[in-house]
């Protein structure tokens, strides 16, 4: 849930993983930021709940979990002892690689993203160059701000004000063909798609409390980065821009 798993990937997972490790029962609701799980063992009927704190999209993650989860079904069917099934599973989760990439490799690369959108639109080189920069130190100043727990809103407000504010520049010194290119190149990297898409599924597939919370969350995302555009305009009194 944590790292932007579908729901219905999240109960899947865990009511295979319970039986798997020899539950009668498996029962999980899902909230916003909560996960409940309801299991019987041995005729005892055991709750929990666990906050779930909002983490960047990490698909390695969730992969790795489906992939444990699977060998420990096997392994089930395997006959393999229920106590060392339970360790070698416990230990598994334990020893989960949450490496990620470098934070100048991922701003490089937003960066690069940015400049060929920016380029396939019809901008110079100079717009393309531009582009690129506002690209790479707002991915850089997103990371720093997520790194330090900064409310993710402010940070998508801080993170457009400083792309828009570098890609604004090829209005103050005529850089390019179409400085309103290098603006709006220079902020997609705050467009929610997965979180988007995640909502319209849980909604579809009939999670539809969670479904409307990650969409709230997702408009307000885009309210923050539109805040953060909007300020950077008015700060360099450029009253014209758009398509």
């Amino acid at each position: 849930m944590q790292y932007g798993a579908e729901s219905a990937v999240v109960v899947d997972l865990s009511k295979r993983l319970g039986f798997a490790l020899g539950m009668s029962s498996v029962e999980c609701s899902l909230n916003f930021n909560a996960i409940t799980l309801t299991t019987i063992c041995n005729e005892r009927c055991i709750t929990t709940t666990r906050d779930t704190i909002n983490q960047s999209i990490n698909v390695n993650l969730l992969v790795q979990i489906q992939q444990i989860v699977n060998k420990t079904e096997a392994a089930k069917r395997n006959d393999k002892l229920q106590s060392e099934l339970t360790d070698r599973t416990t230990r598994a989760f334990d020893e989960l690689d949450k490496a990620v990439y470098p934070t100048w490799l991922v701003g490089i690369f937003v960066g690069a993203s940015c400049a060929a959108f920016a380029n396939l639109n019809g901008g110079s080189l100079s717009i393309t160059a531009v582009t690129f920069i506002a690209g790479m130190v707002a991915m850089f100043t997103r990371i720093y701000l997520a790194k330090h727990h900064f409310n993710p809103f402010i940070t998508v407000i801080v993170t457009a004000f400083i792309a828009s504010l570098i890609g604004a520049t090829t209005y103050y010194f005529d850089i390019g063909n179409n400085a309103d290119i290098a603006v709006a190149s220079s902020v997609l990297l705050l467009v929610p798609s997965f979180p988007l898409i995640n909502s319209f599924s849980d909604i579809l597939k009939g999670y539809v409390n969670i479904g409307v919370g990650r969409a709230v969350f997702t408009y307000m995302l885009t309210l923050s980065a539109c805040v953060g555009i909007v300020m950077a305009l008015v700060l360099l009194q450029i009253q014209h821009w758009g398509f």
